[in-house]
């Protein structure tokens, strides 16, 4: 059953959100109050941060169990969804061209999703108000994501969509105590002592 697709408005009133930018002149500012050691200008000290913010990125996209965020804030990976069919995921674009509702059938990743997963579950210090820390990437590093997600889709750990990021933790913590476990078991010809 083709339904039809009205076109939306493209030139209605649109409600914009506001934004805070946290890389501005008064983060400078309180930087160079807390650390006057360090004599960089402002755009250096915006070139650093954004370059580290990149290598972050790629890191997260790289490595298939993510990255360790620094002072212990918590980690980052992506995982590999089973969409949850609650509402049709609707391509506008096809919708529009064809005047018929067309949804996205992510052919090119056998039908799962790419999700990017944050968690403090296991962070070593606790971190006051921990429970309302997220993180929301940008536009350059979902598209760099979803690029690659697409392209090796299979690489990624594979998450239910119920489930919560916490026992993804637990699982790779138990196996790696089985790991340890198999591997604590000396050799009968081993000696510490002998170098």
């Amino acid at each position: 059953m083709n339904k039809v697709f009205k076109k939306p408005d493209v030139k209605a009133p649109r409600f914009r959100q506001k934004s805070v930018h946290v890389l501005n002149a008064k983060l400078y500012k309180r930087f160079k109050k807390k650390f006057p050691e360090h004599d960089i200008s402002y755009a250096d000290f915006k070139n650093i941060i954004n370059t580290y913010n990149v290598k972050l990125g790629e890191g997260i996209i790289e490595y298939r169990d993510g990255v360790e965020l620094p002072e212990s804030l918590g980690y980052i990976f992506i995982g590999s969804c089973s969409p949850m069919m609650t509402r049709p995921n609707i391509d506008y674009k096809k919708s529009a061209q064809y005047g018929i509702l067309t949804t996205h059938k992510n052919w090119n990743s056998d039908n799962r999703l790419m999700k990017i997963f944050f968690t403090n579950y296991l962070v070593k210090y606790k971190v006051k108000n921990k429970q309302i820390w997220m993180f929301s990437g940008n536009r350059e590093f979902k598209r760099k994501a979803s690029q690659q997600y697409s392209e090796d889709w299979n690489k990624y750990i594979k998450v239910d969509s119920k489930q919560k990021v916490s026992t993804v933790f637990k699982e790779n913590i138990h196996r790696l105590h089985e790991k340890l476990k198999v591997n604590k078991i000396a050799s009968e010809g081993y000696n510490e002592f002998d170098l």
